[in-house]
């Protein structure tokens, strides 16, 4: 696709790039048959052929307007697109360009600036959320049905090892999941102990940026980034650690993002993709000790029925569709065949707050495909996912880490019964 970029644009970095990608588009629209939001409205500029015509057009010097804002805002960045795209079309980066240079030329209303402040000031701080949540928990019962759903209940985390391995990682709790589900990584602690790897957190880690970043607040979210890098690249190079594991996809795809957000910053290129190389999504990591934990499993043994739901961050941006079935299915659990699994499941990190009706719908197909078959559970890796699935559905939505922990926790308790 040609282009030819305005002045304002022309010689600055994200120019060079958005140019670039912009031209291996050839508008064939594969695209559009695997994007969820374009699916449900039928609308081109909806869709991502559409929304890179918007964003070309602001790069040639048109002047967005309140339209154009809508359509890149109702896009989930679940980059379905991505997979699909036969030109290798880098839409997700080009989103981020066209979203900073319309919120610029175009500001958003001072409520829309507001509501996306504060969403980004209390969710991308892990004391601000793990209080609101508290005090929701507290009001529970006299909360609206629909504020009560996204209230999940307490559920206590389990025991965390004490470090006693030579092999060491650093894990990303994160900003809202310890408060939503501290669980997970426990959980994580302890397959991870079973298999030869002792897991640390960095005390106040933070937020790895994609939450204020893909608020409007790229700048903000930049900083969280770097004071995150910072700490780790110390630690990685000080032989803290052999490296980084996430256990939220959504995480995860960020920082495997950093390496390229600063490949023009001097001051932290050659620290973003130190980090960038040495982070591993938790499904990597388990899946690489397969010895160990097929020792540790032992003998085959049925578990029950599971639908897995795999988030986009995980089979789009990661590109490791496949890998947490795998890890399931060689615990004993039986994996129900999901139609559309490639689809979005409506979270999108706050997508589902912004864009509350469309969220709503692709939640409805996705938990209609995920129950056709009848599972006892839905598994799923991302802490948005599943807080965003477990609101529209009775069935008990968990991290797939937690089911791998239980099968490890059952072959344990019945060799120590023996002996």
């Amino acid at each position: 696709m040609q282009t030819a970029l305005a002045d304002f644009v022309r010689a600055t970095p994200e120019g060079r790039v958005a140019e670039a990608i912009v031209r291996k588009c050839v508008h064939c629209g594969f695209c559009n048959a695997t994007c969820p939001t374009y699916q449900l409205r039928g609308d081109e500029r909806d869709g991502p052929r559409g929304r890179i015509y918007l964003i070309k057009q602001v790069l040639e010097g048109a002047r967005p307007s309140g339209r154009t804002r809508l359509h890149l805002d109702r896009c989930l960045t679940c980059r379905s697109c991505e997979t699909t795209c036969p030109s290798g079309v880098h839409y997700a980066r080009l989103l981020d360009i066209g979203r900073r240079l319309v919120d610029e030329l175009a500001p958003r209303p001072p409520a829309e600036r507001f509501l996306r402040w504060l969403l980004g000031a209390v969710l991308s701080r892990r004391g601000r959320f793990a209080a609101l949540l508290a005090l929701g928990r507290a009001l529970r019962p006299v909360l609206p049905e629909r504020l009560r759903a996204r209230v999940p209940p307490a559920r206590p985390a389990g025991p965390w090892p004490a470090p006693r391995h030579g092999r060491r990682y650093l894990v990303l709790g994160g900003c809202v999941q310890p408060a939503l589900a501290p669980g997970i990584d426990a959980a994580a602690a302890r397959v991870l102990d079973r298999l030869g790897i002792s897991l640390l957190e960095e005390r106040h880690p933070g937020c790895c940026g994609a939450l204020r970043f893909h608020l409007g607040d790229q700048e903000g979210g930049k900083r969280d980034m770097r004071a995150l890098i910072d700490r780790w690249y110390a630690a990685l190079e000080g032989g803290k650690a052999e490296g980084i594991v996430f256990s939220a996809s959504g995480c995860g795809a960020m920082i495997r993002d950093y390496a390229q957000l600063f490949a023009d910053d001097p001051a932290y290129a050659h620290r973003a993709s130190r980090v960038s190389a040495a982070a591993r999504d938790l499904c990597e990591l388990v899946a690489a000790q397969a010895p160990a934990l097929m020792a540790a499993l032992g003998p085959l043994r049925r578990r029950g029925r599971l639908a897995f739901q795999s988030p986009c961050t995980l089979q789009h941006a990661l590109g490791l569709r496949g890998k947490v079935e795998t890890l399931l299915e060689a615990a004993g659990y039986e994996l129900c065949t999901v139609a559309d699994a490639h689809l979005c499941c409506g979270s999108a990190g706050t997508y589902s707050l912004l864009q509350p009706e469309i969220a709503a719908e692709l939640r409805r197909r996705k938990l209609a495909a995920l129950e056709a078959e009848g599972p006892a559970a839905i598994a799923s890796a991302n802490i948005g996912c599943l807080v965003h699935l477990q609101a529209g559905t009775k069935l008990p939505v968990r991290h797939w880490i937690e089911y791998l922990d239980e099968a490890l926790a059952a072959r344990k308790e019945a060799l120590e019964s023996v002996s």
